[in-house]
């Protein structure tokens, strides 16, 4: 969703409200009702453009934003803006008032006087007020004459003619002239020249109609309380998680330095332990309100007795402050924990009173009792940095970052400083406050005590109090299964994994990257002698021009001939821009260019880097609250997006080998499985049948599509069934099908037709998705996974038509995406229960990736595919395919 004219009039406001300290303020908007004007005036503002569609889906928004602001938002049926304005300037007058006018409207010039003005925001910060005399500079004529000069010369942006041959000067001349508009009439003998007096006398009922369509009315029924206008405080609680939604991350770190931080915590160095309290139930409104101790741990008796405590809860937080961000090999400077509302506790190292061992001796048996249920915010990372101590953090069973995310998937703001704003009106102590940022950061620790202990105690009384919060909201929306089923199982397995890394083979990359460096040189060579000159092959502003103005490239018959696309500074050179252009020689180059390019410089080159020094292994991090499908991604590196169809993709991938002699790669993967879910989900027969008797899918779809024998599909033909029967589920339309396959529009649309024809359920079930989704605003997955799709009802084609296309394939890929998280947890479990030497590594998409002694490779395959087999129940079976080999590669 565009949301640029949301963030200008948002920055318009704090600007005014900062900069001006209003005493009162009011919004208004025109009504979409037609107004009196159109009424004497049929054509009254017909010539000008509609709205634009992104504009027009922003309107409730900036609504949301007023109200939120605590700013009264006035329409009046009936009535423009400007008369609402206008009658609430001329009322405040009367009350000796001075009212600002913030518009550009040139209409509103006829109101200014020394009490009511026009306030122009200009680049920067820059401000420039209008008063009474601003007519005279803009035309030579007084405030009081602002409409007779509009009547006379028209305004063409609300289609006012005027009178016709009368423009800016004439008019302003007639008015220093003869007076107002009643004035040149009543002299109208006397104004030269007669062409001019000839226009007036003929089209003198329009100027008087103009006139009145010009004027400001000033005393429409509406009264003006000013009380009701005064500047109130804004609302954290309506402003925080909308700025969230509509994705203004710069303002919502803004806007919270007006917020005051909690005043009711206070950081004690020594305090009584209380006794074991019941958990209690808060509403997100009161969340903020609780007030809390913050206690560091520093005597034995202190030690001891807290971990008699902790040893009577059945939930805790913990959370903990490192040497640094590296899972493997960053140490704890410290843990903080809480477990009610009314205080948090710090265990800081080293400690002037108890060595870590001690602490450990004490602690170490809380840790890892799975009775005793750890909670977090990415507890993940802090169950790291426990197995770093030598602790295995058991028991853990929620994490908020995860229950924000399942109840808000289309966001990224799951981070703890976010959520504390958004739910518990609470500014966190920013961690550059204590260890600063750049190259003068420090670790923490050498962070002041004092200062650690408040902020370790505040991210572990913020995320008990969001946990309090999330449990609650999560069984309201019916998502409590999702996360104790599924994602907080799953921590585990890619803790695991994570911590199990994947063997590089660097001589094979090494190797790699001497070749594709020396195929650059040649490409280089290649494309500069196709395009007739050198250039930097890298830069767009240098590319565009050749490819558009000097070599001209056209688009293939195919492909329907559309204009050059442009960018702020100049010719679109993207991939999808110039795939549009193939097969050219010049376009097939530089594309080879691009690809070498960025597997060279994204995988080649950078993984040997990444090799962990302790482990001589590449540790990928596995995301769980990014996509809001509810696929897993990887970062730091991204070992997902290493292609596989790409021949490079694969000498990459042989590079990843075992760690030990003896150990084989074992991959293993979900054939067609968004298909087969797809026939489950809908129900359709003719494709359940097919998969049921192990049928080619794509085949089929080309022969009933085509009406040919099954016998007779060609390869091409099947091609274009894949194509159709994969895009399908992303909403594919006629003229992408058209682009990938080669093929007309017309037959892309028939294609599609026919498809839909063949397989009648999907259609259906489709519908019914929509259907569902307008009334609900959400879709999910078969295991209850949602994904909110507001904007399904929404006005605007653009994004409707978008959100159609995230209903039908949500549910699929969600559901794909749990398959394959049950069964890494079925595996994972199994590898633990049986004590397998084998381990999983890997997680791309469909594809699990193991490695394992040979000796065990049979029994390992064999229960790989049984439990990713039966990892849910469908009226077609789920089929996996397992390779084995000395390397990735060869294992797919």
């Amino acid at each position: 969703m565009e949301t640029g004219a949301c963030f200008g009039f948002t920055n318009t406001l704090l600007k005014i409200l900062d900069q001006e300290k209003p005493d009162f303020i009011a919004v208004t908007f025109d009504s979409p009702e037609k107004t009196f004007r159109h009424k004497v005036f049929e054509d009254y503002k017909a010539t000008r453009e509609k709205m634009p569609e992104e504009l027009q889906a922003q309107l409730p928004y900036i609504r949301k934003i007023v109200e939120a602001f605590n700013i009264p938002f006035i329409v009046m049926p009936g009535f423009e803006a400007d008369d609402i304005m206008g009658t609430f300037a001329v009322q405040a007058a009367s009350l000796g008032t001075s009212s600002y006018l913030v518009t550009g409207d040139k209409d509103f010039l006829q109101l200014l006087n020394d009490q009511i003005f026009i306030y122009q925001l200009k680049k920067g910060s820059d401000v420039e007020i209008l008063g009474a005399a601003a007519s005279e500079k803009k035309w030579g004529v007084q405030a009081q004459h602002v409409t007779d000069m509009l009547a006379l010369m028209g305004d063409s942006s609300d289609n006012v003619p005027g009178v016709p041959g009368i423009g800016e000067k004439t008019a302003s001349k007639l008015i220093q002239t003869y007076g107002g508009l009643t004035s040149i009439y009543d002299q109208l003998d006397q104004v030269k020249p007669e062409k001019v007096q000839g226009k007036l006398r003929e089209f003198k009922d329009q100027a008087f109609l103009c006139k009145e369509l010009v004027t400001i009315h000033t005393n429409i029924p509406v009264e003006l309380h000013l009380d009701d206008l005064r500047v109130q405080s804004m609302d954290p609680e309506k402003i925080t998680p909308l700025f969230a939604e509509l994705g203004f991350h710069s303002l919502i770190k803004s806007f919270s330095s007006r917020l005051l931080r909690n005043p009711s915590k206070k950081t004690k160095t020594s305090a009584p332990i209380y006794s074991t309290s019941s958990k209690p139930t808060v509403s997100a409104s009161s969340l903020s309100h609780t007030k809390a101790h913050y206690v560091r741990i520093q005597t034995h008796e202190q030690l001891h007795e807290m971990s008699k405590l902790l040893g009577k809860q059945s939930h805790v937080v913990i959370d903990t402050e490192t040497t640094g961000l590296d899972t493997i090999a960053s140490r704890m400077v410290g843990f903080s924990f809480c477990f009610r509302p009314e205080d948090a506790y710090f265990v800081h190292f080293p400690s002037a009173d108890f060595s870590p061992s001690e602490c450990w001796e004490v602690f170490a048996p809380i840790m890892s009792n799975p009775s005793i249920h750890k909670i977090g915010q990415n507890i993940k990372f802090d169950a790291h940095i426990f197995r770093n101590e030598g602790i295995e953090l058991k028991g853990i069973a929620f994490d908020t970052m995860l229950a924000s995310y399942l109840l808000k998937p289309n966001t990224h703001q799951h981070g703890l400083d976010a959520l504390s704003l958004e739910y518990l009106n609470v500014k966190k102590i920013p961690t550059e406050e204590l260890i600063g940022k750049g190259k003068k950061q420090i670790s923490m620790v050498e962070v002041d005590k004092e200062k650690l202990t408040e902020y370790a105690c505040e991210d572990a009384w913020a995320t008990y109090m969001l946990y309090v919060y999330f449990e609650s909201e999560l069984q309201k929306q019916q998502l409590d299964k999702v996360l104790s089923t599924i994602e907080v199982p799953l921590i585990e397995v890619l803790l695991s994994m994570e911590r199990r890394g994947f063997h590089l083979d660097k001589k094979a990359l090494a190797v790699l990257s001497k070749t594709l460096s020396s195929n650059l040189i040649d490409l280089t060579k290649k494309i500069h002698q196709l395009a007739g000159e050198e250039f930097n092959i890298k830069s767009p502003k240098q590319l565009g021009p050749i490819l558009f103005e000097k070599i001209k490239i056209q688009n293939e018959p195919h492909v329907s001939v559309r204009k050059v696309k442009t960018t702020k500074t100049g010719y679109s050179t993207d991939q999808e821009t110039l795939e549009e252009y193939l097969p050219n020689p010049l376009v097939e180059a530089l594309l080879d260019y691009r690809n070498q390019s960025k597997l060279l410089s994204t995988y080649i080159d950078a993984l040997p880097k990444m090799i962990h020094s302790d482990t001589q292994n590449i540790h990928t991090s596995f995301n769980q609250t990014v996509a809001s499908t509810g696929r897993l991604s990887s970062s730091d590196p991204n070992l997902q997006n290493i292609p596989i169809r790409n021949p490079l993709g694969l000498e990459i991938r042989k590079s990843f080998i075992p760690k030990e002699k003896g150990w084989k790669i074992l991959s293993a993967d979900y054939s067609q499985v968004e298909l087969r879910i797809l026939a489950h989900l809908a129900n359709d027969q003719t494709m359940i049948e097919a998969f049921q008797k192990n049928i080619d899918i794509h085949t089929q779809t080309a022969s009933l599509i085509f009406d040919i024998p099954f016998e007779n599909v060609t390869k091409q033909q099947r091609g274009q069934a894949k194509t159709i029967n994969f895009g399908i589920i992303y909403g594919m339309g006629s003229r992408r099908l058209a682009k990938e396959n080669g093929i007309s529009l017309d037959e892309a649309k028939a294609f599609i037709e026919n498809y839909f024809h063949t397989y009648s359920s999907v259609k259906d079930y489709f519908a019914q998705q929509i259907s569902m989704a307008k009334k609900n605003g959400y879709v999910q997955t078969m295991f209850g996974r949602k994904r909110p799709v507001g904007e399904i009802n929404s006005k605007n084609p653009r994004m409707a038509s978008m959100a159609e296309r995230i209903v039908t394939n949500a549910p699929i890929q969600g559901t794909a995406a749990d398959i394959i998280k049950v069964a890494m947890i079925d595996i994972h479990n199994e590898l633990m229960e049986k004590e397998y030497q084998s381990q999983m590594l890997l997680q791309v998409h469909d594809e699990l990736v193991f490695e394992g002694p040979e000796s065990e490779l049979e029994k390992l395959s064999a229960m790989v595919k049984t439990k990713m087999e039966s990892a849910a129940k469908l009226s077609v079976p789920l089929l996996v395919e397992v390779g084995m080999g000395d390397n990735w590669a060869q294992a797919h």
